[in-house]
């Protein structure tokens, strides 16, 4: 019996064109093995037709709060409907930036020193007095981002005192709380996580050398911004460990199917947890798709294993 997959792509949010791009490459996999698709976009008749018409899966192929908040995927859980991807609860941890570094660093991981501020409290504090005390606890350069959100949407590379307010606020412009984090100096790398039923596997490391500054938005999804090297150059010097960070982070945060795990390994080779994303991008640039092909994985066969994987788990 050929499954009926609903892809939902596109959602609100910042990275709308984004989880479009790869929600048709979700779609066009599937479909390569068979697979019923239907694709839509998010909206008011979405619940009715998970309630009256449910398909087999449902692919949530969803970034920033419209996919990976929980939200969505509390309610595909509160009506029985089975879904690609990582429970409700470990998406939530995963989405709140502070909260996860927070779980990994009890684990065991490793991760650069921060602090997390709201906007109320940037404001009601004094934002003078607030950058002068982060300033002396955590030193420069640092890193400024959305407390939640992904695709460095928000994010600012700051080397003073100078540029630290004005990086507040464009934090702010994204989201209510904004995560100030020390800049660890070495190489990006990124652990796509894998599990069709046999349990998470890791797939080869993708080492992430922006060609203008850094890895912004634009160095992400326009082809010849970034080269990425798979295996990373070094690999033989820190690859068991960054796989094995990697895996405790995605079992620490309770994460399931498919995840990236951002690091920056640093000059001793320490892997330093940045973030989680429980639905990565799979656009021709992503790092995960660069980590699908060198692993010898067919994209369609992966899709379709990993939907199957999610239908198998609602069966008596």
């Amino acid at each position: 019996m050929a499954l009926n997959v609903l892809v939902l792509a596109g959602g609100i949010s910042h990275e709308r064109d984004i989880s479009l791009k790869s929600g048709r490459r979700v779609a066009d996999g599937l479909r390569s093995h068979g697979i019923n698709v239907t694709m839509a976009d998010p909206d008011h008749t979405l619940l009715d037709t998970l309630v009256h018409n449910a398909p087999d899966v449902v692919w949530p192929v969803l970034h920033g709060a419209s996919g990976e908040d929980g939200a969505l995927r509390s309610l595909m859980e509160m009506i029985g409907v089975p879904y690609v991807g990582s429970p409700a609860q470990a998406t939530m941890l995963a989405w709140e930036k502070p909260t996860a570094k927070t779980l990994v660093e009890r684990a065991g991981g490793t991760t650069p020193p921060s602090i997390s501020l709201s906007r109320d409290a940037f404001r009601e504090l004094g934002a003078d007095g607030v950058l002068d005390a982060v300033s002396a606890s955590l030193g420069f350069p640092v890193v400024t981002k959305p407390a939640r959100g992904g695709s460095a949407q928000g994010v600012s590379w700051v080397s003073g005192p100078d540029e630290l307010r004005q990086a507040m606020i464009h934090a702010f412009t994204y989201c209510d709380d904004a995560l100030i984090e020390k800049r660890i100096m070495g190489t990006e790398v990124t652990v796509p996580i894998i599990d069709t039923g046999d349990g998470p596997v890791a797939l080869p490391g993708v080492e992430i050398e922006p060609l203008r500054g850094h890895y912004t938005f634009e160095a992400r999804y326009n082809p010849g911004e970034t080269r990425f090297f798979c295996p990373p150059r070094e690999n033989d010097r820190f690859s068991d460990v960054l796989v094995t960070s990697a895996l405790s982070a995605h079992n620490t945060l309770g994460l399931a199917d498919l995840s990236r795990i951002d690091f920056m390994v640093d000059n001793e080779g320490v892997p330093w947890f940045l973030e989680a994303s429980v639905m990565p991008g799979l656009t021709e640039t992503s790092t995960v798709a660069v980590a699908i092909d060198q692993a010898g994985y067919d994209l369609g066969s992966l899709c379709a294993g990993l939907a199957e994987a999610a239908y198998r788990r609602s069966e008596p």
